[in-house]
């Protein structure tokens, strides 16, 4: 039955295995956002001005899912179900041990002596009541002694000291907040912010872990138009220095799609309209900065031999939404790690 077991067990890990391929590669074909955003690549970046409506999910990306329903380091019930789980001498090899000496008893006693006499029949039950009795008294006096002690202490200092660390009173400048058409981030707000826009300032404000600039929003505008550039031009060493290499690889697959199809994807006169950040965040001593951008560009299908339009309009601007993440490693610059699609609000 071992045996049995372990090739069983293998059967099993091949077969997952071959599943988890076929879902990368279903994933890979699929739409909507790609990249990584750490360990948020699967949550839900917060709305903001610009973007009133949540980003298409990550679909493409190398960020293993969590499994929260089962994964102990993420669910708190889970931790408690394993903490319950845990054998003690009367539920693992004691148990074990008492059912084998009760059960021996009673077939030895209905051996020995059979059921013929009422007293040894009286006997053999108050044998089995004592018996009884006392594993549930043992038990429930070893279950009452395993229980943590003051098992809410954690949450009572985590709580504690969330009410005593107030609320961030940095503001995220927002990507061309009150900026008119040909503007550039450095400039400033002509007319005062309204009051969702103010709201959504003091959200992003909240939502800053690291302390974003004015020059990493600079940056993050140049660094909007250059990747667009870049990708427009096939521009692969540009690409490899503007993205993370998980992005790169993404771009890299359409651009390889697009020339497979015969086609070649312009795209130029990229212009920000409206930005903000909706949250940035350290981990692993890396930034993080989620970007929410609305920008025009003139972004058109052409066929690579003839050049003839094949989709979008080569005259007019057509305007996006979307979600872009930044990375910045220690010592280096900031680099494009995952986009996201936004749907326009109604």
């Amino acid at each position: 039955m071992q045996r049995f077991g372990r090739v069983l067990a293998m059967v099993a890990v091949g077969l997952t295995v071959m599943m988890t391929v076929v879902d990368v590669a279903e994933a890979r074909r699929a739409g909507g956002g790609f990249g990584s955003r750490g360990s948020r690549t699967f949550s839900t970046a917060p709305i903001t001005r610009t973007a009133p409506t949540n980003a298409a999910p990550i679909e493409r990306t190398m960020t293993p899912r969590p499994n929260s329903a089962t994964n102990p380091a993420t669910n708190p019930a889970a931790q408690n179900q394993t903490a319950n789980r845990r054998p003690g001498f009367f539920n693992s090899f004691g148990g074990s041990m008492l059912g084998g000496l009760m059960m021996g008893g009673l077939i030895g006693m209905l051996l020995g002596h059979g059921l013929g006499g009422g007293i040894g029949f009286l006997g053999l039950l108050l044998q089995v009541g004592l018996i009884i009795g006392a594993i549930m008294l043992a038990m429930r006096f070893f279950g009452r002694s395993q229980r943590p002690a003051y098992s809410g202490a954690g949450a009572s200092a985590r709580s504690s000291a969330a009410a005593s660390s107030g609320a961030s009173s940095f503001r995220i400048p927002n990507i061309g907040e009150g900026i008119g058409r040909g503007a550039s981030l450095s400039g400033q707000a002509a007319t005062a912010p309204s009051a969702s826009a103010s709201s959504s300032a003091a959200a992003a404000g909240q939502a800053d872990e690291i302390g974003v600039t004015q020059r990493d929003l600079d940056r993050f505008e140049a660094m909007l138009k250059e990747v667009q550039a870049a990708y427009g031009a096939e521009d692969y060493a540009a690409l490899r220095r503007l993205t993370t290499p998980e992005a790169m690889s993404y771009l890299a697959e359409e651009l390889s799609e697009n020339a497979t199809s015969g086609l070649k994807n312009e795209v130029r006169d990229v212009h920000l309209v409206q930005g903000d950040v909706a949250e940035a965040w350290r981990e692993n001593g890396m930034d993080y900065a989620t970007v929410a951008m609305r920008y025009e560009s003139i972004d058109v299908m052409r066929d690579r031999s003839t050049g003839r339009v094949v989709s979008g309009d080569a005259d007019t601007p057509t305007e996006a939404v979307e979600l872009w993440t930044f990375l910045r490693k220690p010592g280096a610059e900031w680099q494009v790690s995952a986009i996201q699609g936004v749907q326009p609000s109604l």
